[in-house]
């Protein structure tokens, strides 16, 4: 299969962008599955009912979240009637939606998609990722049940997703970082075959401070006082984010990909693949 993975959206530039591309590069690059994390695509803070529905049309399969989950408190009941949206598993006990799900796939595949949030350098002290994440792989192991495994891992610690990678290297398709919105040059097969990317980046405007408005963030930076909220930048966005292909035999990476489109990033395609005008 062929299975993408695009970073973290930020608000209307990065929606906009994902809502107007996905369907082109669907189709010229033969995508079997395709996960969006959107939990920055209401003004840079959590996802809406409407914007979910929008995302999902364009060619996503899954929407991921992450620690912005539920900042906008309609997700609180939306989550629950609209499957194809997960929350990180350990994010709260008392979180409505699920951590893990297998979704069904082109030609009657599955792939199973789960989501946790690191704990280093996190705003709360999150559940412990690596027994629930162990728990949830063993729900749907490839490729006896799933043919493919998607683990979105969102923290903000570089060594703590290299550590993640390396824990569930050989039972996942992918593992993938967010949540710091950069992304990373280190795609790579591991060695007991799961393909590795310690951050997808942002789908958003990188004219910015990680998606927002440079003029806020540098204030806070050089004062220590906030005169307003952030703000999306509002500039042409990039969509960034990971291409694997897997062996259905096993499930395992077989080759994997950055993705770059549009927007003020150096462009990257998978292998012998075009991007769509």
């Amino acid at each position: 299969m062929r299975l993408m993975f695009l970073g973290d959206v930020v608000g209307r530039s990065g929606r906009t962008a994902v809502v107007d591309r996905l369907p082109a590069l669907r189709a010229a690059w033969a995508l079997d599955f395709v996960v969006v994390n959107a939990e920055n695509s209401a003004s840079g803070m959590g996802l809406t009912g409407g914007i979910a529905a929008e995302i999902l049309a364009a060619g996503a399969d899954c929407i991921t979240l992450g620690d912005h989950a539920f900042d906008q408190k309609e997700m609180m009941s939306y989550i629950s009637s609209e499957p194809r949206i997960i929350r990180p598993l350990n994010f709260s006990r008392a979180a409505p939606g699920a951590g893990v799900k297998v979704f069904p796939a082109t030609r009657g595949r599955k792939v199973l998609v789960a989501q946790a949030l690191g704990r280093a350098f996190m705003s709360r002290p999150y559940d412990d990722p690596v027994p629930m994440l162990d728990t949830a792989l063993k729900t749907a192991p490839m490729p006896a049940v799933a043919n493919a495994v998607i683990v979105d891992f969102h923290a903000e610690a570089t060594s703590e997703k290299m550590s993640m990678g390396r824990i569930l290297d050989g039972r996942a398709s992918l593992v993938v970082g967010t949540h710091t919105h950069v992304p990373t040059s280190d795609a790579v097969r591991l060695n007991k075959g799961t393909g590795y990317m310690t951050d997808a980046g942002m789908c958003g405007d990188y004219d910015s401070v990680i998606g927002m408005q440079a003029e806020e963030p540098i204030r806070r930076f050089v004062t220590g006082m906030a005169k307003g909220r952030f703000q999306p930048a509002l500039g042409e966005a990039t969509l960034s984010g990971v291409v694997v292909d897997t062996d259905d035999a096993t499930g395992l990476c077989k080759a994997i990909w950055p993705v770059r489109v549009g927007g003020r990033l150096q462009q990257s395609a998978p292998e012998g693949c075009a991007i769509p005008a």
